[in-house]
């Protein structure tokens, strides 16, 4: 465990911020360029723990990739059936999109026996809504227990299916379609609700046909693949922290560039917007790989309560913990329901969000499947944070701490580097101690 870091409170935070990269594009550049046949050209890769897993992962299946620095990769790819089993398992870490988009991967090469494991935390992750759908296309794989490790024997041919998801899942349609690029026939994914769409968009840019419609999803098999450049936005999900302290903070007004706005992306824009945040969205623009970005605007504002059903979940599952926070701080009373999603992530955060939340001076309680939040309209008391492993509960400890009247300790700062390294820095460089 590392040196507990003391958030003092703030005043204003001000300025242009950069964030990393998107690290649900991060892991897809490596694991699709990796699929194409020749080099491609990564800009903005976002380093994490989570994103170096996929590298090495990656490299352990056989697949060159130069890391320039910086942000930039050229991942030398090996073709739709290149990849080779390494000796041992592959250590996903404590990466979840790694394991489940891999699966269906490994599982569609023309040969070879794939074990992916990882940490303790990845161990309790469900994978059997990747298997049971990779099993209906033909796909040989076992779980353990319905968890990792996985076992994938490849070289049973697969077929196209049409798969109903049961919980909206961008991880579980990514394995699904990636799993198709070789399969007998189209695959279609049905989802109950819009997730998050950077598999099909980086396939299209890489010369696959995937067709999207009233909530089908449909890839037909590529002969081949082939992508010259990918350039990452900048993750919504890491810019969640600055956008609501800012938000919260009096006299706060700070920019962010090139930020990623695909579909499954905004919700946590829609959601402050009626809560009466003040974020404006300006220059519009596609990437070179087809991913929707802008720039942004974040000014502080006074926030009223809001409620958020099971239909807005899965677009902002990730940015559910800082929006309890902003919820804490609103005027009135926020219900969050249908989130049960959240109770296997990193942490139960359903759980882990109300403990902190209380252990700083907020009103929340776990109902069901979501949160019932009083807010109170004024600075929160303070107090210490266990993240307890989780990045996203470490940086919400942070922004609590920016946002109270006596700072707040987060026991264990090294969990955010799973996904923002560089998040303390930024925050230190924009605000100013509260005087």
């Amino acid at each position: 465990m590392s040196t507990p870091w003391l958030v003092e409170p703030a005043g204003p935070l001000v300025g242009e911020l950069a964030v990393n990269g998107d690290k649900s594009v991060s892991h897809r550049s490596l694991l699709i360029g990796a699929l194409c046949d020749g080099p491609v050209e990564v800009v903005g890769w976002g380093d994490s723990a989570d994103t170096r897993a996929t590298l090495e992962a990656v490299r352990a299946l056989g697949v060159t990739v130069d890391d320039h620095g910086a942000g930039r990769l050229t991942v030398h790819g090996v073709g739709l059936t290149g990849l080779r089993p390494p000796v041992g398992s592959i250590d996903v870490r404590n990466a979840g999109t790694l394991m489940r988009l891999l699966s269906g991967i490994v599982a569609m090469q023309p040969s070879g026996v794939f074990t992916l494991d990882g940490d303790e935390s990845i161990r309790r992750r469900p994978m059997e809504r990747v298997a049971a759908p990779l099993r209906a296309m033909g796909a040989e794989i076992e779980t353990t227990a319905g968890c990792p490790p996985v076992v994938v024997t490849a070289g049973t041919p697969l077929h196209g299916i049409e798969h109903v998801l049961e919980v909206a899942s961008a991880q579980v349609k990514s394995a699904i379609l990636l799993a198709g690029l070789r399969a007998d026939g189209p695959t279609t994914v049905i989802e109950p609700t819009a997730t998050r769409d950077h598999t099909e968009r980086l396939l299209r840019a890489a010369g696959a046909t995937v067709h999207s419609a009233g909530g089908r999803v449909t890839l037909v098999p590529p002969a081949r693949l082939q992508l010259a450049r990918i350039e990452v936005p900048g993750d919504i999900s890491s810019a969640a922290f600055p956008i609501v302290a800012a938000t919260l903070i009096p006299q706060s007004r700070i920019f962010l560039r090139g930020i990623g706005i695909g579909a499954g992306r905004t919700g946590l824009l829609d959601v402050l917007e009626r809560m009466g945040g003040r974020i404006a969205l300006f220059n519009r623009r596609l990437t070179d790989a087809g991913e929707p970005v802008a720039d942004l605007e974040v000014a502080h504002a006074e926030l009223s309560a809001t409620s958020i059903g099971p239909d807005e979940i899965a677009g902002l599952v990730d940015e559910l913990p800082i929006i309890a926070l902003a919820a804490c701080v609103a005027r009135g009373r926020t219900r969050v329901r249908g989130a049960g999603e959240l109770r296997v992530k990193e942490s139960d955060r359903l759980e882990s969000v109300r403990d902190a939340l209380h252990g700083v001076g907020g009103h929340i309680e776990v109902r069901g499947d979501g949160w019932l939040i009083r807010g109170v309209p004024s600075r929160l008391r303070g107090g210490t944070v266990d993240p307890r492993g989780d990045h996203r509960i470490a940086m919400l400890g942070a922004v609590a701490g920016l946002y109270s009247e006596q700072g707040v300790t987060v026991t264990d700062p090294t969990a955010i580097d799973v996904s923002f390294p560089g998040f303390r820095a930024l925050m230190q460089a924009a605000t100013a101690v509260r005087r």
